[in-house]
């Protein structure tokens, strides 16, 4: 409330500019006491506000005024007091001599002759104070700008068949200030035209009352090395990224969010043309893999729903969400194009698939992830809400379900796995239940919880974050559906301004869902970084992440550890990122990762891979 505050006076001040007058009530300076009071003073003899008192008082022979402003910072009182007329009239009653503005010195003939214009129409308005902007020389612009409200009045009266108020006299001492200030009048008079074109010009190309445009390009330069056994280096390739975003509001609550997107990634069902499959480090389908990059999609080139192939730079409606209150802490939202991470905070700075991590794996908790939660394709159909406990405290859920718009199953491809593989209708094939409780602390502490429910008509985690994703109970055919419960944890320390310590841990506990085979495993992830805000210069951000991605650690029943012909190995990711802020609108971020036994197996090389991305936001 206190911007509102400010923001009151502030339209004030700037009313009188376009009357063609400066301010004499400006604001100087705004002082806090020791008792947290606050004192905003408007000129040497101006009026001031200060929360010292129980009570307004009007000191009328210093035209001072005092209002009470709450220490809590709560100013909606006093901006409502400040709004009352009669408050209004005695802070800006109208001043009809020229004498009265005390910094006009009346040393020059051009002082009588508009003393004696403004007395006869009344055409200056000033303040009670008797100031003129403290104790400055009244300056020939805005001598003139007094000159321009009495032409301007003379005008009115003339226009409005009065002009028999207007004498003769009066207007041969008119031309004569006009002559004397003619400079200062073009001047003024110039800028009123500009401002003019310009609001003419923006009425004319606004885009909409009710949408705002925004986007984001991103064009990356990748390049790998190492991957599986007997594999070429892949050639360095250029990809693309284009997004646009429509936001609307209907009532100045509610959002919705409408996201076209277009990508030249390559990977169809099998992966093939893609970098990680050139690597050897791809899923047989679905392209899964843990040389991904935070800003390519799950399923690049196909859509999983239906394995129907996605031309390269097709448009698509990546996005279709309406967000709206319906309390003072409750907000719903639902869509046919949504993603987990539209409502689930970030809760790590890496995040910004744009701007921060380089890697899929460092930028979200897994969980997150789980069924498909950031495809990048607004895969889901999606309903939840967004329940606002406390400034501190917040729980979010949501329902999410991938084939929604299918009413049947298409007939199979491969045993047990069918044309729509992700299976048919809002409550029936895959499908998620997925919460959030995020704690705030502290200023400095974020702490994020996730828990994911979610079901499979086929062997998989559906976070595209490893092989293993694909055939999540290794040993058990491909068709055969699963039930998973994923659990995690986010939390970043910022134990400085500019530097953070932020990490994860996630468990996914996966199950045999058929009832025909007994089945178990367990996966564990985590990670650790530092990020750094403003590093050597302002804008500029800095990551440098260690972790574990995903790993089968138990399995049990028809389940084993690894697929046959994997030497199992942990595996690590270490990376390291820099984004030169350009501009407000252009960034440029190098950096690399690394992969030790990449995908669960030493048998592959330590693979390395590099980014340069080029990200323009408008």
């Amino acid at each position: 409330m206190k911007l509102n505050f400010l923001a009151s006076v502030s339209g004030v001040i700037f009313l009188c500019l376009l009357g063609g007058w400066s301010p004499v009530l400006a604001i100087r300076v705004i002082e806090t006491g020791a008792d947290n009071t606050q004192t905003i003073k408007f000129s040497e003899k101006g009026a001031h506000f200060k929360n010292q008192a129980s009570s307004r008082t009007i000191n009328e022979n210093y035209k001072s005024y005092e209002l009470t402003l709450p220490p809590s910072g709560d100013f909606s009182q006093t901006t409502s007091e400040f709004s009352r007329p009669s408050l209004r009239r005695d802070l800006l009653a109208q001043v009809t001599s020229v004498s009265q503005l005390s910094d006009v010195q009346p040393t020059d003939w051009a002082f009588a002759a508009l003393q004696s214009l403004v007395e006869r129409y009344g055409c200056i308005a000033g303040y009670p104070n008797s100031t003129y902007r403290g104790n400055r020389a009244l300056t020939r612009y805005e001598f003139a700008a007094g000159l321009n409200a009495c032409l301007d009045r003379v005008n009115e009266l003339i226009a409005t068949a009065t002009s028999d108020l207007v004498t003769k006299q009066d207007l041969a001492t008119l031309q004569k200030l006009q002559e004397e200030f003619s400079v200062e009048l073009a001047t003024l008079r110039g800028r009123v035209d500009a401002v003019e074109a310009r609001t003419a010009q923006l009425e004319a190309n606004q885009f909409s009352t009710t949408t705002k445009l925004s986007g984001e390009v991103i064009i990356s330069a990748l390049g790998a090395t190492g991957g599986a056994p007997d594999r070429d280096d892949p050639n360095i390739i250029l990809t693309n990224r284009v997004r646009l975003n429509l936001t609307t509001s209907f009532t100045g609550k509610d959002l919705l969010i409408t996201g076209l997107q277009a990508y030249n990634f390559l990977g169809g069902v099998d992966g093939s043309g893609s970098l990680q499959e050139s690597l050897g480090l791809v899923s047989p389908i679905l392209s899964s893999s843990s040389a991904r990059t935070s800003f390519e999609p799950q399923f690049p080139g196909v859509d999983p729903k239906t394995l129907t192939a996605i031309g390269a730079n097709s448009l698509q409606l990546y996005k279709l969400l309406y967000i709206f209150p319906v309390a003072d802490k409750l907000t719903l939202f639902g869509g046919t194009a949504a993603e987990v991470s539209d409502a689930f905070p970030p809760v790590t700075p890496f995040y910004g698939e744009g701007q921060e991590a380089i890697s899929r794996f460092a930028s979200l908790n897994p969980v997150v992830r789980v069924s498909g939660g950031t495809s990048g394709s607004g895969l889901a159909s999606a309903a939840g809400f967004i329940f606002n406990i406390s400034d501190q405290l917040d729980f979010r859920a949501l329902y999410g379900n991938a084939n929604a718009n299918i009413p049947q199953q298409a007939a199979e491809v491969l045993p047990g796995v069918s044309g729509t593989p992700l299976g048919s209708g809002v409550f029936a094939g895959s499908s998620v239940v997925a919460a959030q409780l995020t704690f705030r602390p502290s200023t400095s502490i974020d702490i994020g919880l996730n828990y994911a429910n979610s079901y499979h008509e086929i062997n998989i985690l559906g976070t595209g974050l490893t092989t293993n994703d694909i055939g999540a109970l290794a040993g058990v055919d491909l068709g055969t559906p699963v039930k998973l419960n994923s659990v995690g944890g986010t939390v970043t320390w910022r134990f400085t301004p500019n530097i953070a310590l932020s990490g994860y841990g996630a468990a996914f506990f996966v199950d045999d869902s058929s009832g025909e085979v007994d089945a178990s495993t367990t996966f564990t992830s985590w990670m650790a970084g530092l990020h750094f805000n403003d590093l050597f210069q302002k804008g500029n951000n800095a990551g440098i992440i260690f972790g574990q991605p995903l790993y089968r650690t138990d399995a049990g029943g028809a389940a084993t550890l690894a697929p046959a012909g994997v030497n199992r190995a942990v595996p690590y990711h270490l990376e390291a990122y820099y984004r030169f802020r350009i501009n407000d609108n252009i960034s440029i971020t190098p950096g690399a990762f690394v992969l030790f036994n990449p995908e669960s197996n030493s048998n592959n090389d330590t693979t390395t891979v590099g980014v340069l991305r080029t990200t323009f936001t408008f």
